[in-house]
C-alpha cells in the first residue's frame, strides 16, 4: 500500500511540474467548422469537423505550485489511495486528460414555492404542465449510481409522468375533466394536501387525424453517441411504424448547416423513411437556429387543416453556431408558433445535455418535452402515448385558487416553479399558457395548513388585515377557476368550483390510490430537492406510501419507481429509516 501511496504522489507532482507556468490561461476550445455551401441531403462527418463533446487540453498550472495547489495534490493523492470517488471532485479538472469530455449539463435554476399566508395573498395562478422529461431524466442520474443534481429535478414533472386513472370527461365540451381530493399530508399530519387531476379525452392513435410531421434531427459532432444518435434513430422508428398513409412525415437535419434529407413521404413508404434514418451520421457543429426555421418552414409548406402539424427537434439542446442565445432561440419558436405548427422536444444524451433549453423551446413552441433515456422511454412516449404526444385537444390552459383566509391559515404549490403567473394573466388571452394532449393528466398538489391545525410555518402579520369572516362563504376552503382554448381558438373559456371542507378525508389511509401514489411522487421528488418543507419525511415512507398504493401496474412504471426510489435511499443514507427516526 506504502508504494502505490508513493507512486500516487510521485505521478501527482510530475504532472504538475510537467505543466507550463500560464496558470490564469482558459483552456482554447478546438475549432470547429460550418459549411457555408448549400445544404446537403446526408452531412457525413469530416476529420476537420470536431465533436462538441471535446474539450481543449486544462489550464496550465504553475510549475512550483503554491501551497494551496500542494494540499490539493495531497487530497487528490489520499483519494487515489483510500478508494475515494474523486471522479466528482473539482480538483481533477486540472488533470483531466486533453480531449477527455466535461460534464457541462445545463439546468435552470428554481427555488421551491415559498409559504404563503392566505389573507395576505389568497391567490394562487400558474400555467399547467404536461412534459415528463425531468422523471426519465432523474431516472438515467440514479441508474447510473448518482443522485441527480436538484435543479433536473422539476417535481411536476415527476408527477405528470404518471396516469392516475382520473375519469374521463362525458364529451368534448369542455375538453377534459376535473377532479379534487384532500386529505393528509404524508410528510406532515397537521397540514392537508388538495390534489388536482384534469384527464383529458382520449383519441385513439387509429383516429387521429392526418398528420403532418417534421422529424428536426440534430446531426452535429456531440450527437455521435449511442445514447444520442444510436438512440435516436430507433426511438423515430417506432414511430413510423405506427404511421398511415394519409400521414406524412419529411426529415431535416442541421450541423454546421441545415438541410432537407427527405421530401415529405407518406406513413406507407416505412422502409424509406427508415433508409433515410439509418443513413444520418453526425459530425461538425450545431446551428440549431436555422435548423429550426428550415423545420418550420418545411411544416408550413404541407400544413394539413384541422390535422396534426407538428415539428418533433431530437437533440442533445447543445446548439453553438448560428443562433445560440436562450432567450433568441425561445423567441424564435414562439414567433414560428402562431402558423398553427407545435413542437415536440426529445432530448437525448449525457453529458453536454441541455435540459434548460429543451423545456424551454418545448413550452415555447405549444407542445410537451421528453428525455428518451431508454428505447422503453421512446417506446412510451411515442407509441404508447402517441395521441397525448401529438393531438392538442386545448391549449393555453391555466389554473386559478383563491383561498378562502376564514379557514385556510397558508398554503404552498409543489412544483411548477418555472409555471407560475402573475393573477393577472388568468384572464389575459395574450399570456401563453401550457396545453393538454388527448388523453393526457395533469396532477398538481398544494400543501395547505387550515386554521387552528398548527401546521403553520409563519407568524402573522402584527399590522395585517384581519380575514373575512366565514360565514360569507360557507364552508368553502377555496375556489378553484380553469381557463383554456380550443386549439383552433384564440378567446378563452373559463370553468369555476368550490372546494368545501366537508370534502376533507379525515385519514390517510382512506383516500383514493391514486392520491397516495401521487403523495409519494411528489415527496420523492422534494426528496431528491433537498426536503425543505418535508421535515423527517424520509425515502422508506416514501417506499411503504408508494407499495401500499401502487395500484393496476401494466406498464410496470410503478414498480420502476419503487426501484428508484431504493436507489436513491442507498446514494443519500442521510434520508434513510435511521436518519428520520433520530430527528423524530
Amino acid at each position: 500500500m506504502n508504494r502505490i501511496l508513493s507512486f500516487c504522489l510521485l505521478l501527482a507532482a510530475a504532472l504538475l511540474a510537467g505543466c507550463s507556468p500560464n496558470a490564469d490561461a482558459p483552456p482554447q476550445r478546438q475549432a470547429e467548422t460550418s459549411s457555408t455551401t448549400a445544404p446537403v441531403a446526408v452531412i457525413p462527418p469530416t476529420d476537420a469537423a470536431k465533436s462538441r463533446s471535446e474539450v481543449a487540453p486544462p489550464p496550465s498550472l504553475p510549475a512550483s505550485p503554491p501551497a494551496e495547489g500542494r494540499a490539493d495534490v495531497a487530497r487528490l493523492s489520499n483519494a487515489v489511495a483510500t478508494g475515494g470517488r474523486v471522479a466528482q471532485s473539482q480538483e481533477l479538472d486540472a488533470l483531466r486528460a486533453p480531449g477527455e469530455p466535461t460534464d457541462r449539463e445545463q439546468y435552470a435554476h428554481q427555488d421551491d414555492n415559498p409559504v404563503k399566508r392566505a389573507v395576505e395573498q389568497p391567490v394562487s395562478t400558474f400555467s399547467i404542465d404536461v412534459d415528463t422529461g425531468s422523471y426519465a431524466n432523474v431516472r438515467r442520474f440514479l441508474n447510473e449510481g448518482r443522485l441527480p443534481p436538484r435543479d433536473a429535478v422539476r417535481v411536476e414533472e415527476m408527477l405528470n409522468y404518471f396516469d392516475y386513472d382520473y375519469p374521463l370527461p362525458d364529451s368534448r365540451q369542455p375538453p377534459f375533466r376535473v377532479s379534487t381530493e384532500l386529505a393528509p399530508t404524508p410528510w406532515n399530519p397537521r397540514t392537508r394536501l388538495l390534489a388536482i387531476g384534469v384527464k383529458g379525452y382520449d383519441v385513439p392513435k387509429t383516429r387521429l387525424p392526418p398528420a403532418n410531421l417534421v422529424f428536426l434531427i440534430d446531426v452535429s459532432g456531440s450527437m455521435e453517441s449511442p445514447d444520442k444518435i444510436g438512440l435516436l434513430k430507433p426511438a423515430l422508428k417506432l414511430l413510423v411504424r405506427q404511421l398511415r398513409p394519409e400521414d406524412k412525415v419529411a426529415i431535416a437535419v442541421y450541423a454546421g448547416a441545415a438541410g432537407m434529407v427527405l421530401e415529405p413521404t407518406p406513413g406507407s413508404q416505412k422502409a424509406k423513411i427508415e433508409v433515410a434514418l439509418d443513413r444520418l451520421s453526425a459530425g461538425g457543429s450545431t446551428n440549431g437556429g436555422a435548423g429550426i426555421q428550415l423545420a418550420y418552414n418545411l411544416a408550413r409548406d404541407g400544413f394539413v387543416k384541422d390535422g396534426v402539424n407538428r415539428v418533433i427537434l431530437a437533440t442533445d439542446g447543445d446548439f453553438n453556431v448560428g443562433t445560440v442565445n436562450f432567450e433568441a432561440l425561445k423567441n424564435l419558436v414562439e414567433n414560428q408558433r402562431k402558423s398553427g405548427v407545435a413542437l415536440t422536444t426529445l432530448g437525448f444524451g449525457t453529458g453536454n445535455y441541455n435540459d434548460r433549453l429543451m423545456e424551454q423551446l418545448a413550452d415555447a413552441g405549444n407542445g410537451n418535452y421528453a428525455y428518451i433515456d431508454t428505447l422503453q422511454e421512446a417506446n412510451k412516449t411515442l407509441v404508447e402515448q402517441m395521441s397525448a404526444t401529438l393531438l392538442t385537444i386545448a391549449k393555453d390552459v391555466k389554473i386559478q385558487i383563491e383561498f378562502n383566509p376564514a379557514l385556510v391559515e397558508e398554503y404552498r404549490l409543489i412544483g411548477y416553479e418555472n409555471r407560475v403567473l402573475r393573477r393577472d394573466d388568468f384572464s389575459n388571452d395574450a399570456v401563453d399558457a401550457g396545453d393538454i394532449g388527448a388523453g393526457h393528466t395533469v396532477t398538481a398538489l398544494y400543501e395547505i395548513a387550515l386554521k387552528g391545525s398548527g401546521g403553520s410555518l409563519t407568524e402573522p402579520l402584527r399590522y395585517g388585515k384581519p380575514a373575512e369572516n366565514a360565514e360569507s362563504r360557507g364552508d368553502e376552503i377555496a375556489f378553484l377557476r380553469l381557463r383554456y382554448k380550443q386549439p383552433d381558438a384564440d378567446v378563452s373559456q373559463l370553468l369555476e368550483w368550490p372546494i368545501r371542507q366537508d370534502q376533507v378525508i379525515q385519514e390517510g389511509s382512506a383516500a383514493s390510490e391514486r392520491f397516495r401514489f401521487a403523495a409519494a411522487v411528489a415527496g420523492f421528488g422534494q426528496l431528491l430537492r433537498g426536503g425543505r418543507y418535508t421535515g423527517s419525511f424520509s425515502y422508506d415512507e416514501v417506499l411503504t406510501l408508494a407499495r401500499d398504493a401502487r395500484g393496476a401496474d401494466p406498464y410496470g412504471y410503478r414498480g420502476e419507481f419503487l426501484t428508484l426510489v431504493g436507489l436513491a435511499r442507498s446514494l443519500d443514507p442521510g434520508k434513510g429509516a435511521e436518519a428520520g427516526q433520530a430527528i423524530r
